[in-house]
């Protein structure tokens, strides 16, 4: 595949989701024919369609332009799918959308952000801090609200920061300058079979990358790598946050780096928040430290530079990323208010996972102190839920009150045995509920939380501005 892709039909196969979305906005705007399929519209497919693409909903092939130069899919369509069987009979060229993510970054000095969790909200960060000064490329696994989009396409891009995805190995077809990995909890058993699996491909990984890894601490005696800087709370960290004070919609922490102090406000509120800071704060800095060495970066972040040669480093500049770090507005599905008022706040976040969520509820619970949290939950993935779910009844039992949907299953068939009451049976919590979609807002009415979570990966956020508009409406 060519570095330049102009004024060809290239076909998505499975355009509406979060990462082949972004690719498909990237070709549009190059000036491509994009045609695409998806299960079902949404906000991202009718945004594309806007932009110009053509994008149909029903599994059928004479839909299909009658010249297509090749086509993009994602793992999550079957190779059974009839238009997938069609383009692979008539020969016409397929490529995963990780092997397309990995030629473009092949062209640009690469940030390469991985990790079963944070890596999303890291990778928003680190496009923020560098966005205002230098043109680039990012592809982001969610919408950052700074852009309002889940890629940001400059002309002329000199770099370009990409999440680097775990799921189904897609990340080794990336080489980065940096890297980062927030995490390697246990997940996508579906796909490594055990966690193990998951660590060696994270070490391939780090092997890929060129120049130094960003490593949680957590994480850092598992893995190898001659150039590896490690962040998080403690003072062994090469980068490391003290004096932390959370509040709703926002966090102060001191950052430590290189023997400096420097007080740091996020917009955003969480532990995990502040840790992410930490990681894109890092990742920009040894970016940065990599592309002056090489020569050819420079006038990297300001044009005064010269002037602290004798230092390499340009303080006025690691202020202007702390600043960007202030207006981060966050990701959508991330630590999301949707309401806040005094007698009721309403958050909603794309936790799928044990530590995730984890994460989440004991961030709100330290934020909202004696307040009553009732959090629904829909489990994603049949594996996923058999896989994790003493871990997931653990994590759920914090809750005050427990509100589970059923399985949404992506691209999974049922398991027998494996469903959301099977869950909920394990949950230590008197005050929990199996409900359908159309029975929660008359639950909420009823009950009337003082805190209220919607949490999952699957359709829920279909449910999110029914909520919202309820209780907009009656506030």
């Amino acid at each position: 595949m060519d570095e330049k892709i102009i004024d060809k039909t290239i076909y998505f196969l499975g355009i509406g989701g979060i990462g082949m979305s972004a690719l498909a906005r990237y070709f549009l705007q190059a000036g491509n024919h994009i045609y695409g399929y998806d299960l079902t519209p949404s906000d991202i497919t009718a945004h594309l369609e806007e932009l110009g693409a053509t994008i149909h909903y029903e599994e059928n092939v004479e839909f299909i332009p009658e010249q297509v130069d090749f086509v993009v899919y994602t793992p999550a369509v079957p190779k059974t799918h009839q238009e997938y069987v069609y383009f692979e009979k008539n020969n016409i060229p397929i490529y995963k959308r990780s092997a397309v993510l990995g030629m473009i970054s092949s062209h640009l000095p690469t940030i390469g952000v991985a990790g079963t969790h944070g890596k999303t909200t890291t990778t928003s960060m680190i496009t923020t801090i560098l966005h205002d000064d230098h043109p680039l490329l990012a592809f982001i696994g969610g919408i950052a609200k700074n852009f309002n989009a889940n890629v940001v396409i400059d002309d002329h891009a000199e770099m370009m920061v990409v999440e680097a995805d775990e799921f189904d190995r897609s990340f080794l077809t990336l080489h980065p300058e940096v890297g980062v990995i927030t995490s390697m909890d246990a997940d996508h058993l579906d796909i490594y079979g055990a966690k193990e699996k998951l660590v060696e491909s994270f070490q391939l990984y780090a092997t890929q990358v060129r120049g130094a890894v960003v490593v949680n601490e957590k994480i850092a005696d598992q893995l190898r790598h001659t150039h590896k800087v490690v962040y998080g709370l403690s003072s062994d960290c090469d980068y490391y946050a003290t004096e932390i004070q959370l509040y709703p919609n926002s966090a102060d922490f001191i950052l430590h780096y290189e023997g400096k102090q420097m007080p740091v406000h996020l917009s955003v509120s969480g532990n995990y928040n502040v840790l992410n800071a930490v990681a894109a704060f890092a990742a920009v800095n040894e970016f940065v430290k990599s592309r002056k060495s090489k020569g050819d970066f420079v006038d990297c972040v300001s044009n005064s530079v010269d002037v602290h040669a004798k230092s390499g480093r340009d303080v006025l500049d690691l202020e202007k990323w702390v600043a960007s770090l202030s207006v981060f507005n966050g990701v959508k599905r991330r630590f999301d208010y949707r309401i806040e008022r005094p007698d009721f706040v309403y958050i909603d976040d794309y936790a799928h996972h044990p530590e995730e969520l984890r994460a989440f509820i004991t961030a709100v619970k330290k934020i909202y102190v004696g307040k009553h949290v009732c959090g629904i939950f829909q489990p994603h993935l049949y594996s996923r839920t058999r896989d994790f779910a003493p871990q997931f009844a653990e994590v759920l039992s914090m809750l005050d009150t427990v509100i589970l949907l059923d399985i949404y299953p992506a691209r999974e068939l049922p398991i027998p045995g494996i469903t959301s009451q099977y869950l909920l049976d394990m949950i230590q919590n008197d005050q929990k509920y199996l409900l359908t979609t159309d029975e929660v807002l008359p639950f909420i009415e009823q009950h009337k939380p003082d805190v209220l979570l919607t949490m999952g990966a699957g359709n829920i956020d279909r449910l999110v501005p029914r909520i919202e508009n309820q209780f907009k409406v009656n506030s």
